[in-house]
């Protein structure tokens, strides 16, 4: 069984983004895609498999909607890891992106232009195939993401991660969430990804 797992930080610890929003999209949204994963798990272990087929089956529905909330756990669990300090970014993750994007600024820039483009998530995360940091867009929890990539982290980019707090402005949002990134989480994740 999958867990819920506890916020990082105060749900009003951040900046620009409330208490409320941080209450519902954790509380709600993301438990939601654990208590499924949970129930797809129960039921997949109950289903005919003699009767799957790609045209249709119980099995099919299943694994298809498997993916779409294991991602929508995973990714969130990454969002909300990723929050809770000061936005200010230092350490080894910085001097990559920096390599690799040819400045930190065009990095976040990269980045922005990632989360204003999808409908769903900008993900950030190491190619070992080029090893290099790349910023993909994924316009569905289940939709986008890189074989064998690791993911560094997360902007949830869905109208319930920012429509209470800043109405359809958008950038703001990115803005405000760039202001609360933890970084040093997101460092860890890259040392553990060099080994």
């Amino acid at each position: 069984m999958f867990t819920i797992k506890d916020l990082p930080f105060g749900k009003d610890q951040l900046k620009g983004i409330s208490a409320k929003t941080n209450e519902i999209h954790h509380d709600k949204l993301y438990a939601g895609y654990v208590n499924k994963r949970n129930e797809i798990e129960d039921a997949l272990a109950s289903t005919d498999k003699s009767k799957a087929a790609a045209t249709y089956s119980v099995f099919r529905g299943l694994k298809v909607e498997e993916t779409f909330n294991a991602d929508g756990a995973i990714l969130h669990e990454l969002y909300f890891d990723s929050l809770g300090g000061d936005g200010v970014a230092t350490g080894a993750f910085v001097e990559k992106a920096t390599a690799d994007f040819g400045s930190w600024q065009a990095f976040i820039d990269d980045l922005t232009a990632t989360a204003m483009a999808c409908r769903g998530w900008a993900v950030t995360a190491y190619d070992p195939s080029d090893n290099k940091i790349h910023n993909f867009l994924c316009d569905s929890h289940n939709q986008g993401g890189v074989w064998g990539t690791i993911p560094l982290f997360t902007i949830d980019c869905y109208e319930h991660a920012y429509f209470i707090d800043f109405g359809s402005d958008r950038k703001s949002y990115i803005a405000s969430f760039m202001q609360n990134v933890n970084w040093s989480a997101v460092e860890k994740r890259w040392l553990a990804a060099q080994k």
